[in-house]
């Protein structure tokens, strides 16, 4: 029996519903990735998984004592104390006894008569009913997640919120987790934790995200919304995105088909006192069948169009800045860091949060002075900045409002052009743009930001966490806007497939103040540098304590062919290693991001299966060579 069954959901916020007659299954093992464009229902569908919604129509049936635990896509508001309380607070009505025992019995000062007896109630309550145990399972996953039980929840950072958030969801090891957006605000290298987390410790899952690495890394199953309804796809993104460009296909030749059936049908109808015959009324019947399917047929959500304003070229030059410093509470962060950006450069960002990325924008930009160094600008600057705060949204405002407000028209290149066919370009109808900003998604409001950055023209873009709650389809577009971009690009992001995608250099933040320059996006910063290390498993006893039934293998014999393949294995990666080393040295060289796109494609998909294939054989070797010492 599935862990989770849902049958016939219907969730309707107006005609037609959100969701429409939505069943599927859960089964144990499975890590399902929910896709669908902003706006489509993942997270409504997920709220009612959770039990936080309830459906029209339908319903979820559980597994026998199935327990669910969820992450939401925004920081819920009102979460305050530690990190303990707010882990500790999330495991149900034991965890709120512990964390209100534990503030008592930490009271400095004396304590009343009444807090005394409520505080000896708490105690005999948690021996009762184990609490003690969950103050060790608050702890355990603590000490996994490197968190500090006695920090502040309300003083972190967005990303170490969702961290915490994610702990409290795991916690208490539910059956299956549910994750909405599980990356957004966190850094690489806690991206990278996250995924090696789940694929050690999360059995069974269901997220929503839109990163693609993280995607492809995790999932096993794709199910996309789309129109109300929901598909399935046992297998993995890139093979999904084959059949799905499959599945519209073959759907828009069937409507073709269907349409030109029908206007034969109307044709026919107005031809008026032959329909009427008795021995045409069946075809009139279904003629009037036809015209329901139409009438009923949901039309595939449009993608986002648009295009960007380019300013006059700037000069050669863009910034140089010259050996600048940065501290923050004495603390350096930046230390004697010199850059070139030249006009057509696209440089990524990359550090850790908190490592000071957006400052360095800052700077950069002149909006802020380095401690020491200078920083110099070219000539003819028209700068656009995505801000990831979205502080130049107006929250009270209107959607039009916030672009344009008492007007009816912008100028793009040169033309006048209504605001609201500019906005339909990013999926707003007519009458969303008549919505207050504060009610719109995190997706509508990237949205939003995007329409507003290109009203105007510019010949430097600056993009500070632009990735968040994009769907796949207008992250694709924006990255081929960029590509295509002539000017010059700086950008802070933690999606690895987009920095991939479109930067040629990137900056790195490596700790202590150091910060250093590389060619090419994510990949080829790996491939110059040691891989990064994400979080250390916390001890011994908790990989004891995570494979309890785990037995030694027995050692076995090579046999003759392993001794054959063992052999010709150090042969096979060095000639793997020089072809590597080859390829790098193509993409190293500052004419390989002049070559047409398809070749850079290419080339990168060679190194991509080279890096497999190297690390197969590493693996293999490594595996031979175990058995071989064991005998």
């Amino acid at each position: 029996m599935a862990l989770i069954e849902t049958r016939s959901l219907t969730v309707g916020f107006g005609d037609p519903p959100l969701l429409e007659n939505i069943t599927f299954q859960i089964e144990r093992g499975e890590r399902i990735c929910l896709l669908g464009r902003n706006g489509t229902g993942k997270s409504t569908l997920l709220k009612v998984i959770d039990g936080k919604l309830f459906p029209d129509s339908g319903e979820v049936l559980y597994q026998n004592a199935v327990t669910v635990a969820s992450l939401p896509q925004d920081v819920p508001e009102g979460d305050d104390g530690s990190i303990f309380d707010v882990i500790a607070v999330g495991l149900g009505a034991v965890g709120q006894s512990l964390v209100q025992f534990n503030r008592l019995a930490t009271h400095k000062g004396n304590l009343s008569p009444d807090e005394k007896k409520l505080r000896d109630h708490l105690q005999q309550d948690l021996d009762a009913k184990g609490g003690w145990d969950l103050t060790r399972q608050v702890e355990e996953t603590l000490s996994r997640m490197r968190l500090e039980p006695k920090a502040s929840f309300s003083t972190l950072s967005a990303g170490m919120k969702r961290r915490t958030l994610f702990a409290r969801a795991v916690a208490s090891a539910p059956d299956v987790l549910l994750l909405d957006e599980p990356t957004n605000h966190l850094d690489i290298d806690s991206i990278l934790w996250m995924e090696d987390y789940i694929l050690r410790f999360v059995k069974t899952l269901l997220f929503v995200t839109h990163d693609r690495a993280f995607l492809k890394k995790i999932a096993t199953r794709v199910l996309e919304l789309d129109r109300g309804s929901l598909s399935s796809y046992s297998c993995n993104y890139d093979t999904y995105l084959q059949r799905r460009a499959a599945a519209l296909e073959a759907e828009a030749a069937q409507n073709a088909q269907f349409d030109k059936k029908l206007s034969r049908e109307e044709s026919w109808i107005r031809q008026g006192i032959k329909a009427r015959r008795t021995r045409n009324e069946g075809r009139v019947r279904a003629l009037e069948k036809m015209r329901e399917t139409a009438r009923a047929r949901r039309k595939k959500t449009g993608n986002v169009r648009f295009d960007i304003q380019e300013a006059q070229r700037t000069g050669k030059l863009v910034i140089e800045a010259s050996h600048i410093s940065a501290s923050y509470e004495g603390a350096a962060f930046i230390q004697n860091f010199s850059t070139l950006i030249l006009r057509g450069d696209k440089v990524g960002i990359i550090g850790p949060n908190g490592a000071g990325k957006t400052t360095l924008l800052n700077i950069l930009l002149k909006k802020l002075p380095p401690d020491s160094g200078s920083v110099r600008h070219g000539t003819h600057l028209q700068v656009a900045y995505f801000d990831q705060l979205r502080d130049q949204l107006d929250e009270q405002k209107n959607v039009r409002d916030n672009i344009v407000e008492g007007n009816d028209f912008i100028v793009f290149n040169g033309e006048k052009r209504h605001v609201i066919s500019h906005l339909k370009d990013f999926l707003f109808s007519p009458e969303r743009c008549r919505t207050p900003v504060h009610v719109l998604s995190g997706g509508e409001k990237n949205r939003l930001l995007l329409a507003k950055l290109f009203t105007r023209p510019a010949n430097v873009i600056i993009l500070d966490e632009p990735t968040n709650d994009l769907d796949a389809e207008t992250l694709e577009l924006l990255e081929e806007r960029l590509f295509d971009f002539s000017g010059t690009l700086l950008m802070v992001s933690h999606d690895r497939a987009f920095l991939n995608n479109v930067v040629t250099s990137t900056i790195v933040f490596e700790g202590g103040g150091v910060l250093t320059e590389y060619a090419g996006g994510y990949d080829d910063w790996l491939l110059q540098r040691p891989a990064l290390k994400t979080m250390p498993s916390n001890d011994k006893k908790e990989k004891k304590n995570t494979v309890p039934s785990e037995k030694p293998v027995k050692s076995q014999r090579l046999g003759y062919m392993e001794e054959r393949e063992l052999a010709a294995l150090p042969r096979k990666i060095e000639a793997l290693e020089s072809e590597q080393k080859s390829l790098y040295g193509i993409m190293t060289d500052p004419s390989f991001y002049k070559m047409e796109r398809s070749e850079i494609t290419r080339i990168k998909s060679s190194l991509e299966t080279l890096e497999r294939d190297i690390e197969s054989a590493y693996e293999r070797w490594e595996a031979l060579e175990s058995k071989k010492g064991n005998r």
